[in-house]
């Protein structure tokens, strides 16, 4: 491991940790950039992309050896992990959820079941007509994705480690997640400017929109602060102490199913990381129902992203990026894949007869997750972004489960 390691041409930790700080860093402050150039750019080139794809050039170009780092492994991956699954979940507002209505959260539910179903359809497709796409480990990275698509990047990174996806299969579906997913982002707003339109066209009663956002500026108001150095220290307390209980949990845990359930290797709980996952997000959740959900206003999902983003540019620095053009076949399996979501919950969409902002943000909230929902509902009303940062979170919550049980199904499926 040492030899290979010293092939790099920076093999210190500490500046590999400096040079991805930097890296992302630059992209975040060139992203949100006035000049006109530059947002054209990113019009075209996600910022998320970039941060998975320049650390995977430094890798495939020799400048770090990210397989051999220890910064994914142990701190990426049993520190920051947990802790983004905390600060994210915590801040879940179940009571403003179901405000939204029963058949917000109908359309919700059903974008996760057609993203489920979607997945199983599209594997069965790619089987009959092309079937070296789903080959070896396609069905763990479909799982990896089906986090992302149904939770976000947190859920997406569980996956990969409970079902151990290879680090280039990763790779090939972070870009299948970016490329596909963008793109139906790009649609719907494009949509978004013809709701009235459309809404028009199908008889959908618009009038509880107007009532949440109204109700949503005033939580908004009520919560907002700056955050004060008391703040930062208990989101600190929060996050690394459920890390801390989380891991001191796992291991007994597992232990214990191990020896005493014979399914829990089927369903994974003889592994004390799925353990650290469980944990972590039920202690969010369970913190969302207390004064701790007001850690927001102080920026809570903002750290916990700060800490996803590192985890994504890890993960990147262990990709090949010259493997990523080895199975382009993935973007059709990707392209079915979503259509079934589609066109599934269309149908509910019309059956329910929901104004097009519901199907538009139940799908964004589950395909873009907490960080491009918002940006979907407020090209609807900008008082209106806040819901989607309400059901991206819940995403987080249910992304996780449900990835886990599309993962346990394909893997039958492959016969694995």
């Amino acid at each position: 491991m040492a030899v290979e390691a010293s092939t790099a041409f920076i093999s210190n930790d500490i500046i590999v940790f400096g040079l991805i700080a930097a890296t992302l860093g630059v992209i975040f402050w060139t992203s949100s950039s006035s000049n006109r150039h530059l947002q054209k750019f990113y019009s075209f080139v996600p910022a998320l992309l970039l941060c998975y794809f320049i650390p995977g050039l430094y890798n495939t170009f020799g400048l770090i050896d990210g397989e051999h780092t220890s910064l994914y492994n142990p701190i990426a991956r049993d520190v920051f992990l947990p802790a983004a699954l905390v600060l994210l979940t915590l801040s879940i507002d179940i009571k403003g959820i179901l405000g939204l209505g029963w058949k917000m959260l109908a359309m919700y539910v059903a974008a996760v079941l057609s993203i489920m179903l979607g997945a199983v359809v599209a594997f069965q497709l790619m089987a009959w007509f092309h079937p070296e796409t789903v080959a070896g480990d396609t069905w763990a990275g479909m799982a990896a994705l089906a986090g992302s698509w149904i939770g976000g990047g947190a859920n997406m990174l569980a996956m990969k480690e409970i079902f151990e996806v290879n680090s280039t299969t990763f790779g090939q579906f972070a870009v299948v997640d970016v490329g596909v997913g963008y793109v139906w982002m790009a649609v719907l707003i494009f949509c978004a400017a013809r709701a009235q339109r459309i809404d028009q066209r199908s008889g959908a009663d618009t009038s509880a929109i107007d009532d949440l956002r109204d109700r949503i500026a005033s939580y908004q108001a009520q919560h907002a602060r700056i955050p004060t150095l008391a703040d930062l220290m208990i989101l600190a307390g929060v996050a690394f102490g459920a890390v801390g209980l989380a891991h001191a949990l796992a291991s007994p845990l597992s232990t214990w199913f191990a020896a005493n359930v014979s399914w829990s290797s089927t369903v994974s709980l003889d592994k004390p990381f799925v353990w650290v996952v469980l944990l972590a997000t039920a202690v969010g959740l369970l913190l969302s129902f207390t004064r701790a959900r007001t850690l927001e206003g102080a920026g809570a999902s903002k750290w916990g992203s700060l800490f996803l983003y590192f985890l994504i540019a890890c993960i990147g620095m262990q990709m090949d990026l010259l493997a990523l053009l080895e199975r382009p076949w993935l973007f059709l399996l990707g392209v079915l894949w979503i259509a079934v979501h589609i066109v599934l919950l269309w149908m509910v969409g019309k059956l329910l007869r929901v104004p097009f902002f519901y199907f538009a943000i139940a799908s964004q909230s589950n395909i873009g997750g907490p960080a491009s929902a918002p940006v979907l509902a407020s090209a609807f009303h900008p008082a209106l972004a806040p819901v989607g940062v309400l059901l991206g979170t819940l995403g987080y919550a249910t992304g996780t489960g449900a990835a886990y049980v599309v993962g346990i199904t394909l893997r039958a499926m492959a016969g694995q």
